[in-house]
């Protein structure tokens, strides 16, 4: 079938980015949230990106309007989903309120519709039989969607491998660069790969072997990379790696966990409200002097 509406859930960091780049693409997309700031919030952001695109050259100033007309915000969830053909989820790291939405959606989706999971560490087995098509659903996960072009695609036991094969192809429409996870795995691959290195930072950290500006700077000039593990945590959120960390039984992680709720319950989530580790918009590793 040809895919015509995306439905997006949740105008988070990545929801907006991911409506965004389906509107660019050339889809209708619908985005939906519980709350007019969000959304309000999200075309804001869509905007600042746009703007960004057309100064690098990739867009034309002419192609914005009509790439916002296509982009359809809302607080009405049977609205949204009305006449998507594919609906990406990307609401709070949590089961239970994954599982509640899942249920809902499952009642009003209709009955073509492809139905994903945008989850950074949860299973999609922990939720598909809310959906109450489970042969339909699958995890397909977004990085950042413009910088780091990688979308997951990973099914769960249950999934219709017919979902694979138009999950790869919509990836490649979407400008992004799809893998296939074989077996579910929390983190999928890079999630994996970069924990190792968070956790390790963490662990460097709370433990007080370096600083955060030394730790972060070890990592940049060894690797030649333009951010170290905490500027890579303030992009990604302090509460989404909270989410993660906190669930996670070793007493390491629980420590990081503790130690990023310090920021967290001062409202320094990140890039994303001006603060967390670095202050924004211009932190001090972007600075060039901060790696002489």
């Amino acid at each position: 079938m040809t895919l015509r509406k995306i439905c997006i859930l949740g105008a988070g960091t990545l929801g907006s980015r991911v409506a965004l780049q389906s509107a660019i693409s050339g889809f209708t997309v619908s985005i939906f949230d519980l709350k007019q700031a969000s959304l309000d919030s999200a075309l804001f952001t869509m905007q600042k990106i746009l703007r960004q695109l057309v100064r690098g050259g990739t867009l034309t100033e002419s192609q914005v309007p009509e790439i916002l007309q296509r982009i359809q915000p809302t607080l009405d969830l049977p609205e949204a989903l009305k006449g998507a053909d594919l609906v990406n989820e990307s609401v709070t790291e949590d089961v239970a309120i994954k599982k509640s939405l899942w249920a809902e959606v499952g009642k009003l989706a209709e009955s073509h519709t492809w139905l994903t999971t945008n989850t950074s560490y949860l299973l999609p087995s922990q939720f598909a039989e809310e959906t109450g098509s489970p042969s339909r659903f699958c995890a397909f996960h977004f990085h950042d969607v413009f910088y780091s072009r990688v979308v997951d695609i990973m099914p769960h036991p249950g999934t219709d491998p017919t979902l694979i094969g138009v999950l790869e192809k919509l990836g490649r429409k979407l400008n992004q660069v799809p893998v296939i996870v074989r077996k579910e795995n929390p983190g999928y691959l890079f999630n994996t790969m970069l924990m190792a290195l968070l956790g390790a930072a963490g662990k460097l950290i709370t433990r007080e072997v370096g600083s955060i500006e030394d730790i972060d700077k070890s990592w940049m000039v060894n690797f030649h990379m333009p951010m170290g593990p905490f500027g890579i945590l303030d992009s990604i959120g302090l509460d989404t790696a909270w989410h993660v960390t906190h669930k996670m039984s070793d007493s390491a992680s629980q420590a990081f966990a503790a130690h990023l709720k310090t920021y967290i319950d001062q409202g320094k989530l990140g890039e994303k409200t001006g603060e967390g580790f670095y202050t924004y918009p211009n932190p001090r590793y972007r600075e060039p002097d901060f790696i002489l």
